[in-house]
């Protein structure tokens, strides 16, 4: 929650989400497009197989089992999702299954460390997005199975606890590895002319927020609350954990009573920053506000250059009349940018109350690879439906974004620029060209990790997922 906010454009696909269940997206590290073929990693495997051993151990890589109902268990997810089941072979499953063991036995072997907090923190907002597609938690424990919600938690637990280990040591794994110009030349150089890949729509655009402001009074309660807490807590020796379970409105901590295992590298907003790394371990802090509402924090652990910190969010309560206000506002500005009377990018210097984008005139920044292009197709349906009609340098009808804590925002699009569909350019296209070079490289790289690993890591295939024709040597032939 604390955490800063990204540019509020959405990429997150159905997929996406299910990888949180079941072991992460398909290939993570090459998630931005195709590249042309030389050089790439093919499909994980050639041939599919059709029976499965219920509940048998299909493999075993180091100290992690992978069991037949594992692999069950991701195709019937990507069927409950609506995706094309046939694409997704249960042998490409196993291969994946067998990639992410072995990043996350090797991050085990390598001291790598997830917290507790953070995956709990996940565990959190995956029950929570799942929630909203089926309409309750409750029905989210009856869809995998499971008699509560302790019990569903438990096992999410495991297999996030898991994928980020995998994710950390992918990131270690390419971390070092980058292009020169001349790599990102010779690359885009080797393309055969009729191969070079297209690049689709793309558009540039910048963006008005306007949110409803809470009333003086409101503001004040909130501040008042908290201070009731402090005292408490201070006074009567009052449990901050059981407050924070009670009161906060930080869904993401609130099962764990507030907390957040962090650093000084965790992206926190910098309100947030200066009171909690000037607190005492024991001392509670005055209330004090950030851009998601007011808090009190106490720091409960010094761990070496980590804390254990508990805090407690409120939010000021918002009426329909403050959200007509913030409505009516943004319909004039609208107006106004029609009628010529002020540029879009003057507007959003003047009135936009989104502080990462309003100084440079609304644009909004990819932050796949920090241009100002977006392309169209892999733009989230919610933006997708209001920009893919407008014309350059045209405004979208006022519409209503909630953030994450369903707090209104309302909201006008500009379309600066738009890029028809074409071939890759060398100029124009520089920074796609430089991610597609830099991607094959990392793809290089973990191939490289994963043969050496495989050569030197317990691995057995049980099985009829033998008959398997793998990328990689996991049958050790």
């Amino acid at each position: 929650m604390m955490q800063l906010k990204t540019i509020s454009l959405k990429f997150i696909s159905s997929l996406a989400i299910l990888s949180f269940f079941v072991g992460g997206s398909l290939q993570a590290q090459v998630s931005l497009g195709s590249p042309p073929e030389d050089g790439i990693k093919k499909d994980t495997v050639k041939k599919p197989f059709t029976s499965f051993k219920v509940d048998g151990v299909a493999a075993v890589v180091g100290d992690y089992l992978i069991l037949e109902s594992d692999v069950d268990k991701f195709l019937l997810d990507i069927r409950s999702q609506g995706q094309g089941a046939g694409e997704v072979t249960p042998c490409q499953v196993m291969g994946k299954l067998l990639e992410d063991k072995l990043l996350a036995h090797q991050a085990i072997q390598d001291s790598l460390i997830v917290s507790d907090a953070r995956v709990n923190d996940e565990v959190t907002q995956i029950i929570g997005r799942f929630a909203e597609q089926l309409g309750s938690e409750k029905k989210v424990v009856e869809y995998y199975k499971k008699d509560n919600v302790s019990e569903l938690r438990a096992e999410l637990f495991e297999i996030r606890k898991d994928i980020i280990l995998s994710e950390q040591m992918n990131d270690k794994i390419i971390s070092s590895v980058d292009v020169t110009p001349d790599e990102i030349r010779s690359y885009f150089e080797d393309i055969p002319k009729d191969q070079l890949p297209t690049v689709g729509v793309e558009l540039e655009i910048a963006q008005i927020v306007i949110e409803p402001k809470a009333t003086e009074l409101e503001r004040q309660n909130a501040i008042n609350k908290l201070s009731g807490f402090r005292r408490d807590i201070l006074e009567n020796g009052s449990s901050f954990a059981t407050k924070a379970v009670l009161y906060t409105e930080d869904a993401a901590s609130r099962g764990e009573g507030g907390l957040m295992s962090i650093n000084r590298k965790t992206p926190l907003v910098k309100e947030f920053r200066d009171v909690v790394f000037n607190l005492q371990e024991g001392e509670v802090s005055e209330p004090f506000e950030t851009e998601f509402g007011f808090h009190i924090v106490t720091v409960e652990k010094v761990k070496g250059d980590n804390l254990d910190a508990r805090h407690i969010l409120l939010i000021p309560k918002i009426g329909k009349a403050q959200e007509e206000e913030a409505k009516d506002l943004i319909t004039k500005i609208r107006t106004t940018i029609k009628d010529g009377e002020l540029t879009f990018a003057d507007a959003a210097r003047e009135f936009s109350d989104e502080e990462e984008t309003k100084f440079d005139g609304g644009v909004l920044v990819n932050p796949e690879n920090l241009s100002t292009k977006f392309e169209l197709t892999r733009l989230d349906t919610s933006i997708y439906t209001k920009v893919s009609n407008l014309e350059e340098g045209e405004v979208s009808l006022v519409f209503n974004d909630p953030d994450r804590t369903n707090k209104s925002q309302f909201k006008i699009l500009m379309v600066n620029s738009k890029i028809p569909e074409h071939k890759a350019d060398y100029t124009k296209d520089y920074i796609k060209i430089k991610e597609l070079a830099l991607r094959q490289k990392q793809i290089k790289a973990i191939s490289e990790w994963q043969k050496e690993k495989i050569a030197e890591t317990y691995i057995k295939v049980n099985g009829v997922n033998r008959d398997c024709e793998f990328a990689n040597n996991w049958l050790k032939n």
